[in-house]
């Protein structure tokens, strides 16, 4: 039988650095306020497996016990669909999280970004409020948010990234984002370490999307701006933070 491969203290040097970031993103934007239980996306891929394995670990010490539950969307187009939902319900079992699966409904024929995004949404919160959980942890990293930055400037002219924590007041659901310090190199470098790197992404839209040509660009950049993520994700949070703590309708 195969070993699975699970992520666990003691931690490599990497691994406390990740659980430090995610311990600050708890703390900093006060993430599990008046949490009993928990639900985590998860895809099968780096990402979000790192973001299970590191609550998991981080969750009943330093920070009040709550109930954790993994979410998986399954569908041919779904973002881990080549990933084995019994390989995630092994982890999971092991780890003694529920595992919940929901089935996408996208097909190759009409499939398109927005309302793939929204009915994964819609699933994710359905299955987050079917076992009381109301806080869903997503996996979105440093990286994610300076290219979120970039999008929203060249888009729409807003300079806007990833807010680390928004409550959606129309679905009764909180959205925490706990690696939003974490780099996606040092996320790679950790599935790897540990063998969880997969490749879990079969979407035809993703393969040319504007999030890549972003991210190509900030690479691009980074030869003559090697912070360039780091600044452009640290004035996003800090924007957000000022603008959070000076909105009327708060």
């Amino acid at each position: 039988m195969m070993k699975l491969p699970i992520a666990q203290p003691p931690w490599s040097g990497l691994g406390k650095r990740l659980e430090s970031c995610v311990r600050k993103a708890l703390f900093d934007f006060n993430m599990l306020e008046a949490a009993s239980r928990l639900a985590i996306a998860v895809s099968g891929g780096k990402d979000s497996m790192s973001l299970l394995f590191l609550l998991k670990a981080i969750i009943g010490r330093g920070f009040p016990h709550v109930d954790l539950y993994a979410i998986h969307i399954t569908g041919p187009y779904s973002c881990g669909a080549s990933i084995d939902t019994n390989y995630l319900h092994a982890i999971c079992e092991a780890l003694e999280i529920t595992f919940i699966t929901r089935p996408s409904t996208q097909q190759r024929e009409t499939l398109a970004c927005y309302p793939c995004s929204r009915e994964r949404r819609k699933l994710l919160f359905e299955a987050a409020k079917s076992v009381g959980a109301n806080i869903i942890a997503l996996g979105h990293h440093r990286d994610d948010n300076a290219q979120t930055l970039m999008l929203n400037l060249f888009h729409k002219g807003e300079f806007a990234g990833m807010l680390p924590k928004i409550t959606m007041h129309n679905f009764g659901i909180t959205i925490i984002r706990p690696l939003i310090y974490a780099t996606e190199a040092d996320l790679n470098t950790f599935a790897q370490q540990y063998n969880f790197a997969r490749a879990v992404c079969r979407c035809p839209m993703g393969q040319n999307s504007m999030r890549k040509k972003v991210n190509a660009l900030l690479h691009e950049i980074q030869h003559t701006f090697p912070n360039i993520r780091n600044n452009l994700a640290l004035a996003s949070l800090t924007y957000g933070s000022e603008k959070a703590n000076t909105d009327p309708g708060k």
